[in-house]
């Protein structure tokens, strides 16, 4: 007779993206799809052109939201940008200082550094859907950016739906809860941008990558 499997345990999202961000294999699952594999590979290497591409936007201090393991908060300050990163997941925020980057265990929603003063702010890596609700992210961001001050988002491309999601982390040995996730492609930007008080300056593609500028009304 087999033995039963031990059962998979449920752990915070922030313990399970950090088995990701330590090599081990991680799957995303949502209700409207097949489980998807999440892209660490993407996020632990050293900046490539098109990442560059996205940074040359980022002017003057810059708030990369969402940083993961750093790898454009470390390009920007190699640069010379005052660059902070801010990322719930303490491995991310290890990783990222390890890289030579700046970067703090924090919520977006939460108080931060300089709110109000920030040059730039970053959301690359789909962060767009931090939080579920685009339109309380944005709106956070332009509160946390000064008067004159940009927004650099990454985006789906065209005909990518703006869509809510409840999604969930897997890996070999642990499970997360579900947590608010959502999608936005270019098609829906304007109107999210509009009810955030904001306007798209500018949206441009690499390679296969879309990124928009975003500032204040």
């Amino acid at each position: 007779m087999n033995a039963q499997a031990a059962p998979v345990r449920q752990e915070r999202f922030e313990v399970v993206f950090a088995h990701a961000l330590r090599g081990e294999p991680v799957t995303v699952r949502t209700a409207t799809g097949p489980p998807q594999p999440l892209p660490v590979q993407d996020w632990i290497r050293s900046a490539d052109p098109v990442d560059l591409l996205f940074l040359r936007h980022c002017a003057g201090a810059t708030l990369d939201v969402g940083c993961g393991p750093g790898r454009l908060t470390a390009a920007l300050a190699a640069r010379g940008h005052v660059a902070l990163g801010i990322d719930v997941v303490p491995e991310a925020v290890r990783q990222t200082t390890r890289r030579g980057g700046s970067a703090l265990q924090r919520d977006v929603f939460d108080r931060l550094p300089g709110e109000g003063r920030w040059d730039t702010a970053l959301l690359a890596d789909g962060n767009i859907g931090i939080g579920g609700d685009p339109v309380a992210l944005l709106t956070r961001l332009r509160r946390l950016i000064s008067r004159k001050g940009r927004l650099v988002v990454e985006l789906g491309g065209p005909g990518t739906p703006t869509e809510l999601l409840s999604a969930q982390l897997v890996c070999g040995c642990a499970t997360s809860g579900f947590f608010p996730w959502a999608l936005v492609g270019v098609d829906g930007l304007p109107d999210l941008a509009r009810r955030s008080g904001l306007t798209v300056r500018a949206v441009d593609c690499y390679d296969t990558r879309w990124c928009a500028i975003l500032g204040a009304i």
